[in-house]
């Protein structure tokens, strides 16, 4: 879909590595962060051109995802955000709109907690934030997960901008043990969280619809809507993608409603 939309795309040279990203349309800046083992592509492809006739939206990939190189470290949701924030320093873009799903959306909560000169409202969907918060048997699974669990689409994706099957693996390795090795966001982190925020959860989603009510209680200036369906599917993320999808099914109208109110 987003075929048909007009973009550009480059690399920039972010805290050694070069980082790849794509800008649509214009508008205010509002920043798009993907999940884990995905491109923009894979979680945002069908509501980019929803998004872009409003705003101007910056996309990225993050470290050993799709066409941004990899460095020889271990993946951390920290150095995800130091790096979106120098590629937007880069860019010469202050005070921006941010969109974050799944481990995107923990990215988007790191930028606001260390970076908080830099946000102006964050949109968090699906995130973990407490280990605690998982479904049941969500860490059996991550604690014996191997590459033959990784979606084909996101190796299909994967290998269509980056046609190394090693880099795959390595990302598919460094993503799992990332999740395996998951640090609680702290109570005192998400109370310092400055700038508001919406906090976005399926109903059938990776952390329960209690933990995800109660993460929303301790960030000061939150709201919180929990939407019918499974992980991503109400951005049209490729792994829970209906046929026969229609536009209307997603949430844009909400994430633009809250992007678009006056802050208190």
């Amino acid at each position: 879909m987003t075929k048909q939309t007009k973009f550009k795309s480059g690399y920039a040279s972010v805290n050694g590595l070069k980082m790849y990203y794509e800008i649509y349309g214009k508008g205010k800046p509002l920043v798009l962060i993907h999940g884990g083992g995905s491109t923009i592509q894979t979680s945002f492809g069908r509501i980019i051109p929803l998004l872009s006739k409003t705003r101007l939206l910056i996309c990225v990939e993050l470290q050993a995802h799709g066409r941004t190189e990899d460095r020889n470290t271990p993946l951390s949701f920290e150095q995800d955000a130091d790096d979106v924030v120098s590629l937007l320093i880069n860019l010469n873009l202050h005070k921006v709109d941010i969109l974050g799903f799944s481990n995107g959306g923990m990215t988007a909560l790191q930028i606001a907690i260390r970076h908080p000169q830099m946000c102006h409202k964050v949109i968090a969907g699906s995130v973990l934030l407490k280990r605690d918060g998982a479904f049941q048997g969500f860490w059996n699974f991550m604690n014996s997960a191997t590459f033959e669990h990784m979606p084909q689409t996101y190796k299909n994706a994967f290998l269509q901008v980056n046609p190394d099957s090693v880099k795959l693996q390595t990302m598919n390795d460094k993503c799992t043990q990332r999740m395996i090795n998951l640090q609680d966001f702290s109570d005192e982190q998400l109370k310092a969280i400055k700038c508001p925020v919406l906090l976005i959860n399926a109903d059938h989603d990776i952390a329960t619809n209690e933990n995800i009510v109660a993460m929303s209680q301790l960030i000061p200036n939150c709201q919180l809507a929990i939407i019918p369906g499974g992980h991503g599917a109400y951005i049209g993320e490729i792994t829970t993608l209906q046929k026969n999808y229609k536009t209307r099914d997603f949430v844009v109208p909400l994430i633009e409603k809250f992007l678009d109110e006056e802050i208190n």
